[in-house]
């Protein structure tokens, strides 16, 4: 079968993709992932076709540069990116498709192009977005607003997905020479239809709500591939072995507007821990303001696979792929969410133990000062090198180590689409 797999936005949307689309390939379906360029060499080295789609949302409005720390700059952002991704999604799909796997971030424009197309669909999620009483849409900051509200305000934000899609859809539906129809109506269509969703996480971080509707699956997580003979860069293994296990810090495709107070914060956090360091760069450019022996600065990259096993814990914005890499490398976490869904999947990490409460982005670099912010790492690094913590994270590690979650995805789909 050929397999168009779609998917959005930034690494830890992507990286995951490349496991499940691995799978299906083995099992003898040629799989396509058309995403932005930036990825092309990561879907490639999967084994997998690539396909471009436009607007990298990192790049969307060069005049805000930073993450978007607020709802409102999160909602402007994000429309102005699917407006961009419309025509990409078309012009994606070619006459040989066969089914459309999408994304969180793809699927509302999806479904429009397997009408188009008639050809099936199945959600690849990474994300859950049904309603539920069991807890608050994970864009809605972690907290529970018990069951009437958290039901009631999954079904609002389902709407304001509704209206961000509009103009997108409309543009859309006339290319693809479409009768009109609107978001809401396409998305309740599906809901009532029981639009098959694979959600690519375990029950052990996100129970299976017992009044989700059928066709909603958890299959556990889709690793993102690692070549057999990938290694750790030489300077980074010498410094991992030259002493006891550190810390790394880093907050992956998370920017900010004031990399040096970052900086700061995390060198003087770590050496009032007493512990080693590891600063991974990444978009928020962190770097030590020194060489030293205690603390390492690594500019590029490394797979999460390898490095995390061998930190005594991970600071991080707790997006869902990297929650998930320290938890299957069985290391607590410090959470530094910085927006969207990072609050949930930190909410969750602590829930099962295997994580300190969440020190939110702003709390650390705009409410407090400098000294005090500090003081508040510093105490939550120490936390988090405590046996306790360290036992609960090996346990859910020793978890996941059970599920098998690209395969699961593969036996339901095959499920779904049987005739």
């Amino acid at each position: 079968m050929n397999i168009l797999l779609t998917a959005a936005g930034s690494l830890g949307d992507i990286a995951p993709y490349t496991g499940l689309g691995a799978r299906l390939r083995t099992a003898g379906h040629d799989v396509t992932v058309a995403t932005h360029d930036t990825y092309a060499p990561l879907i490639r080295a999967a084994g997998l076709t690539f396909r471009p789609l436009p607007a990298d949302p990192r790049a969307t409005d060069p005049a805000d540069a930073a993450t978007p720390t607020t709802r409102r700059a999160l909602l402007r952002r994000a429309a102005a990116f699917i407006e961009q991704l419309g025509d990409g999604m078309a012009d994606a799909a070619t006459p040989d498709t066969e089914l459309l796997l999408l994304s969180t971030t793809t699927a509302p424009l999806g479904w429009h192009l397997a009408e188009a197309l008639d050809i099936p669909s199945v959600g690849a999620y990474l994300q859950p977005t049904a309603p539920t009483r069991a807890f608050a849409p994970v864009v809605g900051g972690g907290r529970s607003l018990g069951g009437w509200g958290n039901r009631a305000t999954g079904h609002l934000s389902l709407r304001v997905v509704d209206r961000l899609h509009a103009d997108a859809v409309r543009a859309l539906r006339t290319r693809l020479d479409l009768p009109p129809a609107t978001p809401r109506a396409t998305r309740r269509r599906a809901e009532a239809a029981n639009w098959p969703v694979l959600h690519g996480f375990s029950e052990l971080l996100v129970p299976r709500p017992a009044d989700w509707r059928p066709g909603l699956t958890l299959t556990g997580h889709w690793w993102p591939h690692l070549a057999p003979d990938a290694q750790l860069p030489a300077e980074l293994d010498d410094f991992l072995t030259s002493g006891p296990p550190p810390i790394a810090i880093g907050f992956g495709s998370m920017s900010t507007t004031d990399a040096e107070r970052l900086s700061t914060l995390a060198v003087r956090a770590l050496r009032r821990a007493g512990t080693r360091g590891i600063l991974l760069a990444g978009n928020a450019n962190l770097t030590a303001p020194s060489p030293s022996d205690d603390i390492l600065t690594l500019s590029t990259p490394v797979p999460h696979a390898l490095l995390f096993p061998r930190l005594a814990a991970a600071v991080h914005h707790c997006g869902a792929g990297t929650a998930a890499a320290a938890l299957r490398a069985g290391i607590p976490s410090v959470p530094v969410p910085f927006t969207g869904d990072q609050p949930f999947w930190a909410a969750r990490l602590a829930s099962l133990g295997a994580a300190t409460p969440a020190l939110p982005f702003t709390t650390l670099t705009e409410k407090l000062p400098l000294d005090d912010a500090v003081t508040r790492l510093a105490t939550a690094l120490t936390q988090a090198t405590t046996p306790a913590l360290r036992t609960r994270a090996q346990s859910a590690a020793h978890h996941l180590t059970t599920e098998d979650g690209p395969t699961t995805a593969l036996h339901t789909l095959t499920h779904h689409l049987a005739p």
